[in-house]
């Protein structure tokens, strides 16, 4: 049953001029005092799910962003920060850039974070797509082979460190712990300080291209599909299921997962698409270039690939692939209602803020999601009392 609703939120500030033929992505320069309006939204937005009932904000981590897409650089930092100004959110990290991380960094400060914060903060890995930030950092991702392995080998670690009482690890990027005398006996194991207070650690990671589906059903990493046409949706989510049954896990087809979308609510479909139209827009100028454009053609083959599309998407392209719901609440409560009968393990949607909506709009749209969307998919006390516990 979907009843977790969360939002998604990459780290823009309030960009001026935006859509298809606004001020190009590449022109934009923002000073200092403009890109610190990503960390003041992510306050304001933070209280205000909250006080909505929502069940996290997702936020993105990315790295030298003058162009003011995103620009939240540390998810941990602000996550613990945030919990301190609400009451019940949690934070996801959508995601920490492992290559850019030394693992151990990584894993003590989202242990830190869990008990800070009562485990209000969700763990989240990606494996970085921005050459600018995770070349910078001194991390491989043109060569997405050595990229993988890297990362492959950063999670290694991270799950011993999170999960064993002492250890070491021998690979080929990392040697733990150094080969160096310690206090007069030769050093053969560490301990992470603290570890996660609340374990299993829940780990998510972005499903992007799909080809590392296997390895994240394998190690019990639930995966997030964002943006993501329904027949590619689809495809991922029973590969997810299949390749969890290949590894001993028997999930619910949807279970381990959460769909992303991105939405606007007005009395008409007409009327929601021209008032996001802009956002949209502004959206694919800025990720499309970076091949995130997840739609499909009638045959099912990814935009891109031989024989499809190659283009940026409008707005009828995302509604017509169902990436983006537009129109009334009550359709946006019909196409949920028919998403849980085909995918009865999905608990998560996640509501996609898209770049350029000012956030006092995107607010109102929340408001309005809160009243007369998230009614519809309460548990009921009854249900509630009979679930089996966390």
């Amino acid at each position: 049953m979907i009843d977790k609703f969360s939002v998604l939120y990459v780290g823009q500030i309030e960009l001026e001029n935006i859509g298809i033929d606004g001020t190009p992505a590449d022109e934009r320069r923002y000073p200092n005092e403009r890109l610190t309006e990503g960390l003041a939204n992510a306050e304001k937005m933070a209280v205000l799910l909250d006080e909505l009932g929502f069940h996290a904000l997702w936020t993105a981590e990315h790295h030298f962003q003058r162009e003011g897409y995103e620009c939240l650089p540390n998810l941990i930092l602000l996550g613990t920060h945030l919990a301190g100004k609400t009451k019940n959110l949690k934070f996801g990290c959508a995601f920490n850039i492992a290559p850019m991380w030394h693992p151990l960094r990584l894993a003590e400060d989202y242990a830190m974070a869990d008990f800070l914060t009562g485990g209000r903060i969700i763990f989240g890995v990606g494996r970085g797509y921005h050459s600018r930030e995770v070349e910078t950092f001194g991390a491989p991702v043109i060569d997405n082979d050595a990229n993988r392995e890297l990362f492959e080998e950063q999670m290694e670690i991270i799950f011993k460190a999170f999960n064993e009482d002492s250890f070491s690890h021998q690979g080929k990027y990392y040697q733990i712990p150094a080969n160096v005398p310690y206090r007069g006996y030769d050093l053969q194991d560490i301990t992470l300080v603290p570890r996660p207070s609340h374990k299993p650690v829940e780990i998510w990671q972005p499903i992007a291209s799909g080809r590392t589906l296997e390895w994240m059903a394998s190690k019990g990493i639930k995966a997030m599909v964002g943006l993501t046409g329904e027949m590619l949706v689809d495809r991922l989510f029973r590969d997810y299921q299949g390749y969890a049954a290949k590894h001993g896990r028997d999930l619910a087809l949807g279970e381990g997962l959460a769909l992303n979308v991105g939405f606007c609510l007005a009395d008409t479909q007409e009327e929601a698409m021209e008032r996001v139209r802009k956002s949209h827009d502004e959206r694919y100028k800025w990720f499309a270039p970076f091949g995130f454009v997840r739609y499909t053609d009638e045959q099912g083959r990814a935009w891109g690939t031989p024989g499809a599309p190659a283009r940026l998407p409008h707005i009828e392209d995302g509604v017509q692939q169902k990436a983006w719901i537009c129109g009334p609440s009550e359709e946006f409560v019909s196409y949920l209602k028919e998403t849980e009968e085909k995918y009865p393990g999905l608990e998560h949607l996640v509501l996609h803020w898209p770049e350029g909506m000012p956030f006092e709009e995107f607010s109102e749209q929340l408001k309005r999601f809160a009243q007369e969307v998230m009614p519809a998919f309460q548990r009921s006390e009854s249900r509630e009392a009979s679930a089996p516990a966390d």
